[in-house]
Order: C-alpha cells, then sequence, then structure tokens
C-alpha cells in the first residue's frame, strides 16, 4: 500500500507521460496491464497510481519500491523492456524520476 512518510526510506518514482486525448486511454490499459501482469509482481514493488488530467493529455504514475535497484531491476527485464517499447509508441515522451519525499502535509 502507498503510503507517503518523510521518515520512512522507500523510493519513490513519478513518471509522467505525454499523449494525446486520441492515445491517453490505450497508454492507460497498458500501463494497468503492465502492472496486472508484471510490474506488481517484481521484487521490492510497494504500490502504485495512476492519474490523468482532464484534458487527456498527460498521465502521472506515481509508484513506491522498497529500493531504488527495485525499480532499475524491473525495467531490465526482458518483459518489461518489450513493454516499454509498446508504451513509448503510444506517448510523445515519458521519463520517470527517482524522488526522496521531502516533507509530507495533511
Amino acid at each position: 500500500m502507498l503510503s507517503i512518510s518523510d521518515t520512512t526510506p522507500l523510493q519513490t518514482v513519478i513518471t509522467t507521460f505525454e499523449v494525446t486525448p486520441g492515445t491517453c486511454h490505450d497508454l492507460l490499459e497498458e500501463l494497468q496491464e503492465a502492472y496486472a501482469a508484471c510490474i506488481t509482481k517484481q521484487p521490492g514493488f510497494i504500490g502504485a497510481s495512476l492519474h490523468v488530467n482532464d484534458a487527456q493529455t498527460r498521465i502521472a504514475n506515481y509508484s513506491q519500491w522498497q529500493k531504488r535497484e527495485d525499480f532499475q531491476a524491473m525495467l531490465r527485464t526482458p518483459e518489461m523492456r518489450e513493454r516499454n517499447r509498446r508504451i513509448n509508441a503510444l506517448c510523445k515522451g515519458f521519463e520517470p524520476v527517482m524522488y526522496d519525499v521531502a516533507a509530507v502535509y495533511g
């Protein structure tokens, strides 16, 4: 389960995808399939969420991992390499960025 805390040493990854309204749902389905079939089964995976903006031009993916190396190992699996080629074809670009939680409010 996702937990946003500045006292827990987890790896947070936020990935944004630039899409068109015509490809938004196709990419969303591809991401959901990747999570169901592959990503959630990887060592170190904690949880994730997918967000779509109102204009359907951006998808944001928030995920948490036990450690940075777990996320990197998932990206290197043959299945995710193939999936990322399909994902890349459905969007103008995407970039995963690793973050440490600096502060939490609320």
